[in-house]
């Protein structure tokens, strides 16, 4: 059953403004972004539960239909998507500035992988019903939201939010500086089709915002045919940035993966301080920084390489340490000063904040289970293991001692705390064989792909295991140590 089908046989049930029928299922889940769908594709798979998909876009993938064209995923597509279907066809990319390392897959290319999930996997197993253009109202009702009808919503086991981070993106987000009239804000999703307005192109671009969005805009640009002179970059915050040359898939790669992370290990058992952890990183490889003058005060886990890097150096014109507060002609208001620019001046909205830092809950309470980050930067394969966990294990206290949250990052102080986090995790697992063996086999889990393929004759790698292995003892008594250092101020 195709989506326009069911929605068609949906919105049949109802008469006048009541419905004749209830959304009815063992696990109703609002939000098909990639955390449900991630959610949903485990629970469909083992176990016989019938699922019901409430969203308010008309397309599955969530934030992904408002995406700007020219967005990738930052870190391979072995990582992203459903446990149950590949993502890509694992190539590694022949030219540019991702050259050498595995594909990362396109708005589009995520876009239609999550319609493929819902129409050639979901939807015809039968047991998965999907409500499109739908608005949860929370109080166990939903709404279309092309009618306005209401249908009953009941979770026959377990209600799920996939919404608690409230993804935003520039074309949808409402930025919190003024936009004045005459003003030439745009969000990226205008970029490419500047060819199209009439007249002469923009004399100028200005960048508003430091995140992965506002790198994203810097390499398009440069790379479109921008003279880099003629672009400013407004940095509030300069950024820690991981080095996807240590986050690749594949045994190929174990050396810089796996040897990454005993590096990682290495410098969280010896780092003095906070300062001297980043720059151990640094040395080693794992982390980077756009200037390596300016000591970065963020971290999103924004992932990047060293083409895209090198690229966003070459724009010079860089105004550091303030925000956007007004966008008028030919004229930016910042905290503390106003720069002129030609009044033709493009200037261009990243200032969304992609997730936002909420304070994490318990994802297992009651009959509700709240979706968030249990590792660390991996966001699909975090919900496929709560899915896990909610198959396998009874009670809410054993369940939340499996999925511990790992808080959403926001500065270097909290690298300390999700790594942590995610450690004591990832040994909670591994004392589980029922999650050990899922992870072995999971595709979502390529890091103990490449562990597992190593064969114990292989003296180089399995030193490189080793020096993980007795490093991260000393790694966890000295992450305390920081965090009480941080403490104490």
């Amino acid at each position: 059953m195709d989506i326009v089908t069911f929605w068609v046989q949906w919105v049949d049930t109802r008469e006048g403004g009541n419905l004749n029928t209830a959304i009815e299922a063992d696990y109703v889940i609002v939000g098909a972004g990639a955390v449900g769908l991630a959610f949903a594709d485990t629970i469909l798979a083992d176990s016989d539960a019938t699922i019901a998909i409430i969203d308010r876009h008309g397309r599955p993938g969530g934030h992904w239909n408002d995406a700007y064209s020219f967005v990738q995923l930052h870190q391979p597509s072995a990582f992203y998507g459903v446990d149950s279907m590949p993502l890509g066809a694992d190539r590694r990319d022949t030219h540019g500035w991702n050259e050498g390392y595995y594909e990362l897959a396109t708005g589009a290319e995520v876009s239609a992988y999550f319609e493929r999930v819902m129409t050639q996997h979901f939807l015809p197993s039968g047991r998965v019903s999907y409500f499109p253009m739908t608005e949860y109202l929370g109080d166990g009702t939903c709404a279309s939201l092309l009618s306005g009808k209401r249908a009953e919503v009941k979770a026959r086991r377990k209600h799920v939010d996939a919404t608690y981070y409230g993804t935003s993106v520039p074309s949808t987000h409402t930025p919190k500086f003024a936009i004045n009239a005459g003003a030439n804000v745009v969000p990226p999703n205008a970029l490419p089709d500047l060819w199209k307005r009439a007249g002469r192109m923009p004399s100028k671009y200005v960048i508003l915002g430091a995140g992965k969005t506002g790198m994203d805009v810097g390499v398009w640009l440069v790379n479109a045919g921008a003279d880099p002179a003629d672009i400013t970059w407004v940095v509030p915050r300069d950024s820690w940035l991981l080095n996807r040359h240590h986050t690749q898939p594949g045994v190929e790669f174990f050396h810089q993966t796996i040897g990454g992370q005993a590096d990682q290990m290495q410098a969280l058992a010896e780092a003095s301080d906070l300062r001297d952890l980043f720059h151990r990183l640094e040395a080693c490889g794992v982390m980077m920084r756009i200037d390596e003058t300016v000591e970065p005060t963020m971290y999103h886990c924004a992932t990047i390489s060293r083409g895209e890097v090198e690229i966003l150096r070459r724009i010079e014109n860089v105004v550091r340490g303030q925000r956007v507060r007004a966008v008028s002609s030919g004229q930016l208001q910042l905290d503390r000063d106003a720069i002129s620019f030609p009044e033709d001046t493009l200037f261009i909205d990243c200032t969304a904040t992609a997730v936002d830092r909420r304070p994490a809950v318990p994802v297992f309470q009651d009959d509700l289970i709240t979706l968030q980050m249990v590792r660390t930067c991996q966001p699909a394969f975090s919900s496929a293991l709560i899915g896990q966990v909610e198959l396998n294990f009874d009670g809410d206290a054993r369940k939340n001692a499996l999925t511990q949250v790992v808080p959403l990052p926001d500065g270097p102080q909290e690298f300390l705390l999700v790594t942590l986090a995610s450690m004591m995790n990832q040994h909670q697992w591994s004392q589980e064989p029922r999650l050990r063996e899922w992870m072995l086999a999971s595709r979502l889990d390529r890091f103990s792909d490449a562990v597992k393929a190593v064969d114990h004759d292989d003296v180089e790698k399995r030193a490189v295991i080793d020096r993980f292995k007795a490093y991260t003892a000393p790694a966890i008594a000295n992450i305390h140590t920081l965090l009480a250092q941080q403490a104490a101020g």
